[in-house]
């Protein structure tokens, strides 16, 4: 890729039209949706494109969504939808009810917005929203915040997704104290001109060469700006690039077995859990991160292990103050957690609620 020069100019630009291509490529296998863009900022504001996106392509105004969407991903939204008039109803904080947003389709619904595995780390199969909300004319929005999860669990596509909202950060990009992150956005290929962001085709160049070229292009930066999909660039292109590279390098195999050492790292953090009295395993099903209830606040009981240099993990208070739930840890385990640091947390958190 050694024409890394922005892609407005193809004839100077193969290098990183090439790259976005393949990337797109991924994205959509990853999803399992048949188009994806060039990226956009991060998931929250993928997730806020999609609702803006199912508003155009249903012409209806309003947005439900599930208790288990991540709380910074819901403010984020509704942020930006809220400034051009969009409803939203977020339904209240829950740990295994994405299927709850099925009573709450109307006339009036342009979209639901679902999470697998929510932020609670409840994995769902969420083929009977998708068919709710299809007999009812609205789009369904699946939000995934682990972009890993996809190589293991049914993908959005399979499930019916109308649109896809990820978080890709995971793969290729390492955490950078909040970013930049890469989002992943994907859909259905009817909907592909309501879709935001850069698109890079594939083409021939006046030799008959392969080559690449950005099409369909409805950002305000190229057509008229009340015509416009919206005024959203891609992410930094580095944090695509590097996704790229890391996908390539793992492979359809390498992700999978990626994906299969984070779950038994997380069903073996569960288990040394679940042994200490007093803390209830909350998450039915998972893949990587799951909740506990503590019997004690959470917060405090992470600031003591901070004190001592373990990091037992998110009070779920410091997502939602105001959700009740206090007393809510939530837990994740990737390739990286050791045998030795499930043993070390499972001992230390043991120690603190028995203080």
């Amino acid at each position: 890729f050694l024409t890394s020069y922005t892609p407005y100019q193809p004839e100077i630009a193969q290098g990183t039209l090439q790259y976005l291509y393949e990337f797109q490529t991924q994205v959509a296998n990853l999803t399992g949706m048949p188009v994806a863009n060039a990226s956009l900022y991060d998931g929250s504001t993928a997730m806020a494109e999609g609702v803006l996106m199912a508003t155009r392509v249903t012409r209806r105004n309003k947005a439900v969504i599930s208790g288990g969407v991540h709380p910074h991903y819901v403010r984020a939204t509704e942020t930006v939808v809220h400034a051009v008039g969009v409803e939203t109803e977020a339904l209240p904080a829950a740990v295994d009810a994405e299927a709850d947003v099925i009573a709450r389709i109307g006339p009036d619904t342009a979209c639901v917005v679902v999470q697998t595995p929510n932020i609670f780390g409840t994995a769902t199969d969420v083929t009977k929203i998708a068919e709710a909300a299809h007999a009812a004319g609205a789009l369904l929005i699946v939000v995934v915040t682990e972009a890993v999860s996809m190589g293991l669990l049914k993908s959005p596509g399979e499930m019916g997704a109308d649109i896809v909202a990820a978080e890709g950060q995971s793969i290729g990009n390492a955490l950078n104290f909040g970013g930049p992150y890469v989002g992943l956005f994907a859909t259905r290929e009817k909907l592909i001109r309501q879709m935001p962001g850069r698109l890079t085709g594939e083409t021939v160049d006046a030799d008959g060469e392969r080559g690449f070229v950005l099409t369909l292009s409805t950002r305000e930066q190229h057509i008229r700006r009340d015509k416009a999909t919206s005024n959203i660039c891609t992410n930094s292109g580095l944090c695509t690039l590097a996704f790229t590279i890391h996908m390539s390098l793992l492979g359809e195999t390498g992700l999978r077995k990626l994906a299969l050492l984070n779950h038994e790292k997380a069903v073996a953090t569960r288990d040394a859990l679940a042994a200490i009295p007093g803390v209830e395993i909350l998450t039915p099903r998972f893949f990587n991160e799951f909740a506990v209830r503590l019997p004690k606040n959470a917060a405090e009981v992470v600031d003591t292990l901070a004190s001592h240099h373990i990091l037992a993990g998110v009070p779920y208070s410091r997502l939602a103050p105001d959700a009740g739930l206090d007393d809510v840890l939530l837990v994740a385990a990737t390739e990286t957690t050791l045998d030795t640091d499930i043993t070390l947390l499972a001992k230390a958190l043991g120690k603190v609620l028995a203080a």
